[in-house]
């Protein structure tokens, strides 16, 4: 026996499952026959795909769920499947080989994978039992490979192949969390910048980080997540304290990545369970506003050479970006069947603000939207008059201990309004709310 496809096929399998998928790739090419067993072989090809994809360091994909809480459906392709990680982690270990045409493929590899998950039974468990998924497209994008647009190249010539990419791209930093070039002066700068202008702001959208839809007050529509990145970096350098030339590749968090991983308590149906999303609670909502004059002064002055607004007023030593958090304590009210989300009815809510104040109350709904992520809509006020209205996402699964993040401004959203981000999470209850000269201790560096 001289010839290595001269082994019984069983065997030869036995010695491709202890090979590295490149490797299986690699062998492939020695001959036709060797090809069709690992390739075509309907007796042997699925099988050793199988044990190929879990010999990796991932989430058994029988085990886990959706962000919103699916099993899965039909048979998992274990071949195909591993292929397109595989390609991802080749890609991400060498960005200049990565062709335009591939970086929206392999964004899509990465945040499938980072939001199909086996869930979480209760909140304290994210440290102790965190997804593999998770774990290993932090591993390969640490330092802010794939996420830090510089690293990465021009962009795509195609204004749409541009724009998906740049939303899948921010979604993707928004579940992974900071990157050492958000400590840059520019990203700072970048985030206050795009949160700050009002033009982000219109009954398009709703006021909140959505993309613009035709059904104003649909309450549906699409995630812009290039709008929750930059939220979700104004949110996180009040609660971080690194120097900007810190040395580090993953910050671990409460907004960060372990924290997106689905809780669904152990025996919890969520297709019968009409507070779904988890409202009924104690929540801490924290969130930032400026000076209102230097806003309108930032919204309308402009530097008439290049025509964009100056960023100047935004930085410095004067400038001053306020944080404050607020207890609240919400109760469900209502359900409403959603004819396009069966089992993810809208969920009505009434609460109040119990610490600083309390007179203040809240109201609004939870729902899906269009592209089945989970939006946050309420009304806040002084002694029943409302005032203050907020639009946000949750960011990860279904009850993620991340919380929503998004944007308030007034009711009446007149020309001129503040506006402003903010953070909603629940509270376990041996926590309490961060604050600026605290929350720094709080985090792991890796």
């Amino acid at each position: 026996m001289n010839k290595l496809y001269d082994l019984p096929a069983e065997i030869f399998e036995e010695i491709l499952m202890v090979c590295d998928p490149v490797e299986v790739g690699m062998i492939s090419c020695c001959s036709r026959l060797i090809h069709n067993l690992i390739y075509n072989s309907r007796d042997h090809s699925q099988h050793l795909w199988r044990a190929l994809y879990l010999a990796q360091p991932f989430d058994d994909p029988t085990r886990c769920v959706s962000q919103n809480g699916r099993p899965l459906v039909g048979e998992f392709n274990w071949k195909s499947e591993l292929q397109a990680i595989i390609r991802a982690r080749t890609v991400l270990e060498d960005v200049s080989i990565c062709k335009p045409h591939e970086r929206i493929p392999v964004l899509k590899t990465l945040l499938g994978m980072a939001c199909w998950v086996p869930p979480l039974r209760f909140y304290g468990d994210v440290l102790e039992n965190l997804s593999q998924n998770l774990l290993w497209v932090t591993a390969v994008t640490r330092g802010g490979v794939f996420l830090d647009p510089d690293k990465i190249g021009l962009p795509s010539d195609d204004p749409e192949a541009a724009e998906e990419e740049a939303q899948l791209r921010a979604r993707l930093h928004t579940v992974i969390g900071m990157t050492p070039a958000d400590y840059k002066p520019a990203s700072r700068i970048a985030a206050r910048a795009y949160i700050y202008n009002m033009r982000h702001y219109n009954w398009e959208n709703e006021f909140g980080p959505f993309l613009p839809t035709s059904t104003e007050g649909s309450g549906v529509g699409r995630v812009n997540w290039v709008h929750m990145k930059h939220i979700h970096h104004s949110m996180t350098m009040h609660m971080l304290e690194l120097a900007e030339d810190a040395a580090f590749e993953v910050v671990i968090y409460p907004l960060s990545f372990p924290y997106t991983q689905i809780v669904i308590p152990e025996g919890m149906n969520l297709d019968q369970e009409e507070d779904w999303a988890g409202v009924n609670g104690v929540w801490i909502v924290s969130f930032c506003f400026i000076d209102h004059s230097l806003l309108l002064r930032y919204n309308n002055i402009h530097n008439p050479q290049t025509g964009r607004y100056r960023d100047s007023l935004l930085t410095g030593p004067d400038f001053v970006e306020m944080f404050r958090s607020m207890k609240v304590n919400l109760q469900v009210t209502n359900v409403k069947e959603d004819p396009n989300h069966p089992g993810r009815p809208r969920i009505y809510f009434l609460g109040a603000i119990v610490e600083p104040s309390g007179t203040s109350t809240i109201n609004g709904y939870v729902c899906m939207t269009d592209d089945d992520q989970i939006r946050w809509h309420f009304v806040s006020g002084e002694q029943g008059q409302a005032m203050w209205s907020s639009e946000g996402v949750q960011v990860g699964g279904i009850r993620s201990s991340y919380g929503v993040l998004g944007s308030w401004t007034t009711i009446f959203h007149d020309e001129g309004d503040p506006v402003g981000p903010f953070w909603l999470r629940k509270l376990a209850n041996d926590q309490e709310p961060p604050t600026p000269s605290q929350s720094n201790l709080n985090h792991h560096r890796i």
